[in-house]
């Protein structure tokens, strides 16, 4: 049986999206967040670096995203619904599937930890000086290099239906989950047609509905 370890606002809802999409039987262990908002030691019991998502059958753990969307697709896409089948178009795929945490989500996420500095978790005496820091950093370095992704996705999109071509594929589960954090952080100005309609078309599909629906956190991102 195919079991996901699903911590609660991660990555692991795209790990959910695929087991709807593939319709496959499943079973979901939910974990949620200490108040520290780290994953709980029970995923260490998993993997031993305690990461969500985490995907078992039987006895095979799998851990990290791609590698978990790629084992899905070869072993229980039996009709190849989900990845295409053109060479120039599996290079797509693969490149995608990779770009999204190789190269969008560390800056995501190095947003993100800027932002925090200067917050009520930050000592008082210094919270006016790390504050500004964390604006330099994020105005000089993050925000310039964000755009430039940004620029790159809308005309990509603006050329292809979905990242790997004309059809659905597990990269487009991949890259969905890193284009909502960066609309949550506010970065998809309106003059992005393209990158938007991509994001409200992709959210609408039944299979990620589904997973939200299963969610016991409504599939929120962190």
């Amino acid at each position: 049986m195919l079991t996901l370890h699903h911590l609660e606002n991660s990555r692991s809802l795209r790990i959910l999206w695929a087991l709807e999409e593939l319709g496959v039987d499943y079973q979901v262990e939910y974990y949620r967040r200490s108040p520290s908002l780290t994953a709980p030691p029970e995923l260490k019991k998993i993997h031993p670096l305690g990461k969500a998502p985490i995907l078992t059958d039987g006895d095979l753990v799998l851990a990290e995203s791609a590698v978990i969307l790629e084992f899905l697709q070869e072993n229980y896409d039996l009709q190849q619904q989900f990845k295409p089948l053109q060479r120039e178009q599996q290079l797509q795929y693969r490149y995608w599937m990779h770009y999204a945490e190789g190269s969008l989500m560390p800056l995501i996420v190095f947003q993100l930890v800027m932002s925090q500095l200067g917050s009520k978790n930050t000592p008082l005496i210094t919270r006016p000086f790390t504050k500004q820091v964390g604006e330099q950093v994020k105005q000089k370095f993050i925000q310039p290099r964000l755009l430039e992704h940004v620029q790159f996705i809308e005309q990509h999109l603006s050329q292809h239906s979905y990242f790997a071509g004309t059809m659905f594929s597990f990269a487009d589960i991949q890259m969905t989950f890193a284009l909502q954090g960066l609309a949550k952080l506010s970065h998809i100005p309106d003059d992005l047609p393209y990158l938007q309609a991509y994001l409200q078309r992709l959210t609408e599909r039944p299979a990620f509905k589904m997973a939200q629906h299963k969610s016991p956190d409504g599939g929120k991102v962190a």
